[in-house]
């Protein structure tokens, strides 16, 4: 079984997903005519625009926190340092033109979360790539196995692996138990995941801005700290991206470990065309009324996760005095770079951030789940059953080695990320269509709107009475 499995993973991520992802990216971003950079704006506009929720849904800035909440979480801290040690520097770079391209990825299948949502069990906006997939392509028999691939890798065992991270950060800190930390982890998780998606809304707004902040403000004072070193720093990143220099600030990596490092880090880091995001996109009430502003919203997620705070992570590495190795990478790089700049703190603040960073990825992996659960027809018994599965899982995640199962959750979100990219290029033409609707109307001064009467063109799979 588990030769089957390493070769599936084999063809996903060192074949399929590697170039596809970067492919479909850079696909996207010439087809919508470089939309992520030439309307950059757009991107705060819609996230600013409106707080206002329904019964139905929730705000956009709740939507943009609850993806961050899945987006950054221990990658953000530990993966940045492997992709260092093993890519040198130049992986950064690479890491970036990743995540730039990305964004037009992240925009399209959020785009289409939108025009798909249906109102499901209660009234709630319910969406993502399983609804996109069977009534935009009508193949819910596709739809149904993505559901059950999102529902085994994020749903359950991603968890697994945050509430390992959690509780060896904790333990390696504090001297707690890990078991201990697994039953305390999971009864927080509790109080937040049977609220429901609203409740983790409510939550993530808060937190995440938060986190995300106060990490961003240790990568600002490390660069004013040590400002005369910066620009030789970013220098480097870029010679080394190139092989016109082979180390900067302790690191070396030539330039297709920089360039397969960076890439991959990046892809894992921001999931842009993963089909994990669009999952929380499609429950939010978007503002303007028109498909096109979540795909706004969710492509400043990726900005704001690889961009920001992946850099945020290197560049505190990077101007530290520290070696990277071997023996010195992941998470106790990070700590080691810290401690450098901040002294006994810095290793406390990298616990409390994997803390943050781990749990809120908790609770907004499950949030994709929950959506996969009701399209499969799960209803509240299914839900249910899904919440008490998670709260296991991150009990058993804080106690085991989980590096037994990663390797099947890997192979799950390589077949559901596939699914999702051949979807998203089947109804290239839906998002094109969508996206000059919505330009059309901001060149013209008016605010967008979508009214589904006014496109008889579109695809027949579009709820009539959500965008009436």
């Amino acid at each position: 079984m588990n030769a089957i499995i390493d070769f599936l993973n084999t063809i996903f991520w060192g074949y399929i997903l590697i170039y596809g992802l970067l492919a479909v990216g850079i696909y996207f971003t010439i087809r919508l005519g470089f939309i992520q950079f030439r309307n950059f704006g757009e991107l705060w506009r819609c996230v600013s625009a409106s707080g206002e929720t329904d019964r139905d849904g929730i705000s956009p800035f709740q939507a943009l926190t609850v993806s961050l909440a899945s987006r950054v979480g221990t990658g953000n801290i530990a993966g940045v340092a492997v992709a260092l040690t093993y890519g040198g520097p130049g992986a950064i770079f690479w890491m970036w033109m990743v995540a730039l391209v990305g964004m037009a990825t992240a925009y399209a299948e959020s785009t289409l979360a939108q025009l798909y949502k249906v109102h499901g069990p209660g009234g709630m906006y319910r969406g993502g790539p399983a609804y996109y997939i069977s009534q935009g392509l009508r193949q819910p028999w596709l739809a149904a196995l993505f559901s059950i691939a999102l529902i085994l890798s994020f749903g359950l065992i991603f968890n697994a692996v945050q509430a390992n991270s959690i509780a060896e950060a904790v333990e390696r800190s504090f001297g707690v138990n890990k078991a201990l930390v697994g039953v305390a982890l999971a009864a927080l998780t509790a109080i937040i995941i049977f609220g429901g998606i609203p409740q983790i809304a409510r939550v993530a707004e808060k937190v995440v801005p938060a986190m995300a902040g106060l990490y961003l403000l240790a990568a600002i004072i490390v660069l004013v700290m040590n400002a005369g070193a910066v620009p030789g720093i970013l220098v480097g990143i870029v010679k080394s991206a190139f092989g016109l220099q082979e180390a900067v600030g302790g690191v070396t990596g030539g330039v297709i470990a920089a360039a397969m490092n960076g890439i991959k880090r990046g892809l894992f880091s921001n999931e842009a065309g993963m089909g994990s995001a669009p999952n929380i996109a499609a429950v939010a009430v978007p503002a303007p009324h028109h498909p096109s502003s979540q795909g706004f919203v969710q492509a400043l997620g990726v900005f704001i996760d690889t961009l920001l705070i992946c850099t945020a992570t290197a560049v505190m590495i990077l101007l530290a005095d520290v070696m990277p190795s071997e023996q010195l990478t992941g998470v106790n790089l990070t700590q080691a770079a810290l401690t450098d700049h901040f002294g006994g703190m810095g290793g406390i603040f990298v616990a409390v951030a994997i803390f943050f960073f781990a749990f809120t990825s908790i609770i907004g992996n499950y949030s994709y789940a929950e959506n996969a659960v009701i399209y499969l027809g799960g209803g509240k018994t299914g839900v249910l059953v899904m919440r008490i599965a998670v709260l296991g899982m991150v009990v058993w995640g804080a106690i085991q080695a989980v590096s037994t199962v990663f390797n099947f959750a890997d192979a799950s979100m390589g077949l559901m990320a596939t699914i999702n990219l051949v979807a998203i290029v089947l109804l290239s033409g839906t998002i094109a269509y969508v996206t000059r609707d919505y330009l059309k109307q901001r060149r013209a001064g008016q605010e967008p709107r979508f009214h589904i009467t006014d496109h008889p063109e579109i695809a027949p799979g579009v709820n009539r009475e959500i965008w009436k």
